[in-house]
């Protein structure tokens, strides 16, 4: 089992900057790679960014590469999403994940533990 907890959500205005953080606890050694995903109003849960766990590899979705930075503290088993030049369509829910495959694809990673989920509004 694998816990992860969520926190840095909030409201931004456009072009503004949010960090997220994701405290992972329990069984994240057997965890090839921690992500964000996010759910944005009226479309699929959808990958946002990932990195190796315990490594320096990552991978973004095409609509926040060089916006979105994702990286981690491995001491603190914390994985961060660094979000500027925010856009009203970066708003949803963001979850941070514990994935068995290094995957952005839901279908791709399989087994995935999940956060509960943080909500992120940025207006116009």
């Amino acid at each position: 089992q694998v816990q992860l907890a969520e926190s840095g959500g909030g409201l931004a205005q456009e072009g503004g900057s949010l960090t997220l953080s994701c405290a992972a606890s329990g069984a994240t050694w057997n965890r090839n790679c921690m992500g964000w995903f996010r759910e944005s109003p009226g479309k699929e849960r959808e990958g946002v960014a990932r990195i190796a766990h315990g490594g320096t590899a990552t991978d973004y979705a095409d609509s926040v590469k060089g916006r979105f930075t994702i990286s981690q503290d491995i001491s603190k088993n914390t994985i961060y999403l660094q979000m500027s030049g925010l856009k009203p369509e970066d708003t949803g829910v963001y979850y941070c994940a514990a994935l068995h495959y290094c995957s952005l694809r839901i279908a791709g990673a399989g087994d995935i533990y999940w956060g509960q989920g943080i909500q992120v509004t940025v207006s116009s």
